[in-house]
């Protein structure tokens, strides 16, 4: 189905605000999947946070202009999904690569991350990225690891006093 001026409009409007909020793009193949499975990725997108979306090449051309992923303008071609991770950085890698396992007909084509593109086989270093609670739990354990170093210094001389003095004991005891 054609769709008017208004409605390409909407949706260079829709992909535009996403594309300037998102953290990660990857643009996948999709030719021979069928419907149901492209409905169950729909439905594990929405669960992870990746906007789904497949569309004209030329809408999203438009759409990304002024944005971080303009660099990925040249290489839209043919028919491809577009997949924008919005809460962190690897989870539309995260949900492509999974889908690639099961489904060979869908291939990843690029990548773009942080203004930068690269091809889809860099999928699995943004799948490997940790999520923000893995990186939060990441950060807080560097942040730790001083402090503890530092008491484990500290309490050092107590306990080496300590223990001389039980092996003392245990000597004049003998």
């Amino acid at each position: 189905m054609a769709l008017n001026l208004t409605q390409k409009q909407e949706v260079v409007a829709e992909l535009a605000e996403v594309a300037g909020k998102a953290h990660s793009l990857v643009a996948s193949e999709y030719a021979g999947l069928t419907v149901g499975q492209l409905t169950n990725m729909r439905k594990k997108a929405r669960e992870s946070g990746v906007f789904l979306k497949v569309a004209k090449n030329t809408l999203v051309s438009r759409a990304v202009e002024g944005t971080d992923y303009a660099i990925v303008k040249d290489e839209l071609t043919g028919p491809l999904l577009y997949a924008f991770s919005q809460e962190d950085p690897g989870a539309a890698g995260r949900l492509i690569k999974e889908f690639a396992k099961a489904n060979d007909k869908l291939k990843p084509r690029l990548v773009s991350i942080g203004g930068k593109m690269y091809p889809g086989t860099h999928v699995d270093v943004l799948a490997s990225l940790p999520t923000r609670d893995q990186a939060l739990s990441m950060l807080l354990s560097v942040m730790v690891q001083p402090a503890t170093m530092l008491v484990r210094l500290l309490s050092e001389p107590a306990s080496q006093i300590a223990r001389v003095t039980n092996a003392v004991g245990q000597q004049k005891a003998a």
